[in-house]
């Protein structure tokens, strides 16, 4: 069978074909560059985002390795805990969500008992969540990205030696990656999985979730404690999966600070 081309000459049917799946192509290629163009603009609101929230901190483009430092000290557990940053690296900053889980932590001591539990914390960054867990009696492991260990293990020594029953461990976890090689259920239970603002300007949202059932699976009797400024709407996204997914309770809301603070335990 054949059509007629534009210029009234004879075309076969498979050539007519070709022709408009030629144009269907390049239609989708224009949306799928369109979409990409919305996004690396929805990108850099977001780093703005962040950036504000580190005022005089250096320009934050994207994680990375740690270059220039500074300090901020804490009071929790009745010690003074010295926190070294860095102006370049998410990891390396200490965000308003880790603060807020540390002051529940400490004033909370019944409800969440944490002398000799196994605790796991996911996305550590400085590593304050993890020093107070540790100065609380908690068996810590403290686990980020490779490059983020080194500020990590520098903060965690720094803090807690002499001061803690357990000595905290650091560990290297990249989110959704090679969990049941590197952390086996058979040999690794925590009691808590600790994470806070881990939900942000980033797109490992699903990895993160599927850490977090990793850890936190049912039989396990494993509870996570999340806390997190709401910033973007992909937060919201990810706290609707993230209550959906678990047997989750809202403890806290801090509305000054637009944080959240979330108790889970796996569905059965």
């Amino acid at each position: 069978m054949e059509t007629l081309s534009e210029d009234g000459q004879s075309v076969p049917h498979n050539c007519e074909h070709l022709k408009k799946r030629k144009q269907n192509m390049k239609v989708q290629t224009n949306t799928e560059a369109a979409q990409k163009s919305n996004e690396a603009c929805q990108d850099q609101i977001d780093q703005k985002v962040m950036v504000r929230e580190a005022p005089d901190r250096g320009n934050i483009v994207a994680p990375s390795v740690s270059c220039s430092l500074e300090k901020e000290t804490f009071c929790f557990a009745g010690h003074e805990i010295s926190i070294r940053e860095s102006v370049d690296a998410y990891g390396a900053l200490i965000w308003p969500g880790a603060v807020a889980l540390c002051q529940f932590l400490e004033n909370n001591q019944r409800q969440v008992d944490l002398l000799d539990k196994a605790v796991l914390e996911i996305g550590a960054g400085t590593g304050l969540l993890s020093i107070v867990a540790s100065l609380l009696g908690a068996r810590v492991t403290a686990t980020d990205l490779p490059d983020i260990l080194s500020n990590l293990t520098f903060n965690l020594m720094r803090n807690t030696k002499g001061r803690c029953g357990h000595t905290p461990t650091v560990a290297a976890l990249t989110w959704g990656q090679d969990l049941e090689s590197n952390f086996p259920h058979k040999s690794f239970h925590y009691d808590y999985v600790l994470a806070a603002d881990v939900v942000y300007h980033h797109r490992c949202l699903e990895e993160l979730l599927r850490t977090m059932h990793h850890f936190c699976r049912p039989g396990s009797q494993t509870t996570v404690l999340w806390a997190n400024k709401i910033r973007f709407p992909s937060d919201l996204k990810f706290t609707e999966r993230f209550e959906s997914s678990f047997n989750s309770t809202l403890l806290i809301e801090l509305p000054q600070q637009e944080v959240r603070i979330y108790k889970a335990t796996a569905k059965e």
